[in-house]
């Protein structure tokens, strides 16, 4: 291995051809530490499948990333993460539209995990790297939004660019309320927004949000796109329409029962791909993080990755 740092060739394997190799990717950051504490026990599982393993900790951002397109270059059989979702998101954008793309293993250590918990994945840590040794492979859909890769959600308006405009010390110092804060500011200033979205049909108008779901848990929610599934192929798509504050509100109990997309005051639709447009200048939060500024195209990538979930009973 060529990169990196704090990279360990931890395993010996049998030798000769027969030896498979693996990459683990740990951040030591994540879930207040306790990748460190769970190291040994996935690798010690990765060397009863006759795994050979790398060890690769991270040390800041951009650094699984680069990892994981390494285990593709190398033509790794198996790549594990051990993370929260901006780890997951980092691995999976380096492993994308490879040539060459190992078998994925995730080990959840987040606070929300929403990609953990669309597969089904436990979120126990322990429990998670244990299913590996059911070698159940699921084919999963990721999500490209102009050259970059995601793998739950894309989201466009006042309250999606909050969560990213929101400063550290207002979260330090209010928790959430610090994301309403700013969204509220937000709302102010852009709402509503042009958005013409073009795809096997046209929609265009004002609008409050639109979300595209590429499964159903966002937020530690999995009500907001309860028809997702993670290998359908589908983008899901949810345009909010223009409408005072108080009516949005009433939206939410919507939410919460899985019935957004039954709403008037939504446009629901499900497509392959898509371009969004804006006559204003909006920012699109991609997993969390501020992304491209639209116009953006998102399309969905079936089937583009082999991962280990568990076996249904």
């Amino acid at each position: 291995m060529k990169i990196g740092y704090n990279l360990i060739n931890d395993i010996k394997g049998k030798g000769g051809s027969s030896v498979k190799k693996a990459m683990l990717i740990v951040n030591p950051s994540s879930g207040k530490e306790m990748g460190r504490e769970f190291t040994a026990h996935a690798l010690d599982t990765m060397k009863k499948m006759g795994y050979e393993t790398d060890v690769c900790l991270t040390k800041g951002e951009g650094d699984a990333m680069e990892f994981a397109r390494e285990s593709c270059n190398n033509k790794f059989d198996f790549l594990v993460a051990m993370g929260g979702d901006g780890t997951i998101n980092e691995a999976i954008n380096g492993m994308a539209e490879q040539e060459h793309r190992p078998l994925f293993g995730l080990i959840p250590l987040g606070t929300v995990n929403d990609f953990a918990r669309a597969l089904n994945i436990p979120m126990n840590p322990e429990e998670a790297i244990d299913i590996f040794k059911q070698n159940h492979v699921q084919k999963t859909d990721v999500g490209k939004i102009n050259d970059r890769y995601f793998i739950n959600i894309v989201a466009v308006g006042a309250l999606a660019e909050a969560s990213f405009s929101t400063s550290a010390e207002q979260k330090s110092k209010l928790g959430p309320l610090a994301y309403i804060i700013e969204g509220m500011k937000k709302m102010k200033e852009k709402q509503p927004f042009t958005l013409s979205v073009l795809s096997d049909h046209k929609w265009e108008g004002d609008a409050l949000l639109m979300l595209v779901a590429l499964t159903n848990s966002v937020g530690g929610m999995e009500t907001i796109a309860p028809d997702a599934k993670v290998n359908d192929g589908q983008l899901h798509v949810f345009i909010i329409k223009a409408m005072a504050l108080p009516r949005f509100l009433l939206l939410l109990p919507r939410i919460l029962l899985g019935e957004l997309a039954e709403s008037e005051h939504v446009h629901y639709m499900k497509v392959t791909k898509l371009l969004a447009k804006s006559k204003y200048k909006m920012i699109a939060n991609v997993d969390g993080d501020e992304g491209d500024e639209l116009p953006i195209t998102i399309k969905n990538l079936k089937q583009h990755l082999d991962i280990l979930v568990p076996q249904k009973e």
